[in-house]
């Protein structure tokens, strides 16, 4: 395993400035850890966007060709000058976080448990370009909610290759290794039985889990579930909305998909520059957060707490490097029926600026317990930090038809 770049946060082990040690409570096989970042890692990332050799501006007045030079250079400016990382590894810090080895690589996971004894265990699972700090404002109203029968106890891993988990020196990490991680992972936190959330990665990783331990799964919820369109004989049975949805992924596929290319066949090539310039790592990432997401929410400072994490992880081209391992399968799942059928009890939730957004009768060829669905009328890709409220409501809601 390739030691962390320079300027990665270090998680503090035992014996090291800031650590917590090993405690008689933590699960065996998972070390308890604290995020801090060198200053020194801080300061080289500031004089490097005080550097940045800029482009000219883009002959557009939109983001039809990206992401604009003045809205970049501003946030770029705040990012060198007022931008406080500290904040965020403070937020994260109030977590229980933890480091454990599977299968040669070390999982990076927050782990909350609920006061309620009889909480469901729910892992959640991330996508790129997000990483765990799209659940910050999500995991206290999941583990303490009003009424203690929809607890959880959160699990919330880091992909292998994106930011505290390490990046695997060795191909062969898919979605299908990455999903029996996570089922070691359940296993050494000792749950037998649990649920399962996700969307982005997180869906087919769930939807793997599910497939591949049913007897574990309570059910899993998807943001959306992945699901190919009827057959050709039959569009002329689609709905308005599903002629919409295929028109949003035709749209896509011609002009949204250049990043997914890019790093499904050169993620290598890509991460030189993502890893030496933040200016170029903040346009790459910002610009998803602004196409996908239903009107930019977000602030920046949330905005820039996902790119300093990449940042500082140097995991530009690892985290980009599940592209090449799965992308290829994952985009079938939505574009040709499969044969496969999931037992276990799921929940589609469906905010409308999301791509893909499959229909519930899409849905159903593939999720053969399809208990819930509901179609949201604002959000998008990221639900969890977009609109954190409705996310919650929305776990809540399916999980209460399977809670044990």
């Amino acid at each position: 395993m390739p030691p962390p770049a320079s300027g990665a946060p270090t998680p503090s082990g035992p014996g090291s400035p800031g650590a917590t040690g090993s405690s008689p409570g933590s699960p065996e096989g998972l070390e308890p850890i604290r995020i801090q970042a060198a200053q020194a890692d801080l300061d080289d990332l500031r004089d490097r966007l005080r550097r940045t050799r800029w482009p000219d501006e883009e002959p557009v007045g939109d983001w039809s060709q990206g992401v604009p030079l003045s809205y970049l250079r501003e946030l770029c400016r705040y990012w060198a000058e007022e931008y406080d990382w500290r904040a965020v590894e403070a937020r994260l810090n109030a977590l229980p976080q933890f480091r454990t080895r599977i299968d040669g690589v070390g999982i990076h996971v927050m782990h909350a448990r609920s006061r309620h004894p009889e909480a469901m265990p729910l892992i959640m699972t991330h996508g790129w370009p997000g990483s765990v700090l799209e659940f910050l404002d999500v995991i206290g109203p999941l583990t303490d909610p009003p009424d203690p029968r929809d607890a959880f106890h959160v699990i919330c891993p880091s992909l292998p290759g994106y930011g505290f988990s390490d990046r695997p020196a060795h191909t062969g990490w898919t979605v299908h290794r990455i999903a029996e991680a996570w089922a070691t992972l359940m296993d050494r936190l000792g749950y037998d039985t649990y649920g399962a959330q996700g969307h982005d990665w997180g869906t087919t990783i769930s939807t793997l889990l599910a497939k591949k331990h049913p007897e574990r799964l309570a059910g899993i919820h998807l943001v959306p579930p992945l699901a190919a369109p009827l057959a050709a004989p039959l569009h002329d049975d689609l709905t308005a909305a599903e002629r919409t949805a295929l028109a949003d992924l035709e749209h896509a596929a011609q002009w949204e998909s250049g990043y997914s290319g890019q790093m499904a066949t050169r993620p290598q090539t890509l991460g030189y520059g993502l890893t030496d310039s933040p200016a170029g790592l903040c346009a790459w990432i910002v610009e998803k957060f602004h196409a996908w997401s239903d009107g930019m929410p977000f602030s920046r400072d949330r905005l820039l707490d996902n790119v300093t994490l990449y940042w500082l992880t140097g995991t530009a081209a690892s985290s980009a490097r599940l592209y090449w391992e799965s992308i290829r399968e994952v985009s079938s799942w939505f574009t040709t029926a499969t044969t496969d059928r999931i037992t276990v009890p799921t929940g589609g939730s469906i905010f409308p600026r999301e791509v893909p957004r499959p229909s519930r009768r899409w849905a159903a060829r593939r999720y053969a317990d399809l208990r819930y669905w509901n179609e949201l009328d604002k959000g998008g890709h990221f639900a969890a930090m977009e609109q954190p409220e409705v996310f919650v409501e929305e776990v809540r809601a399916f999980f209460r038809l399977v809670r044990l």
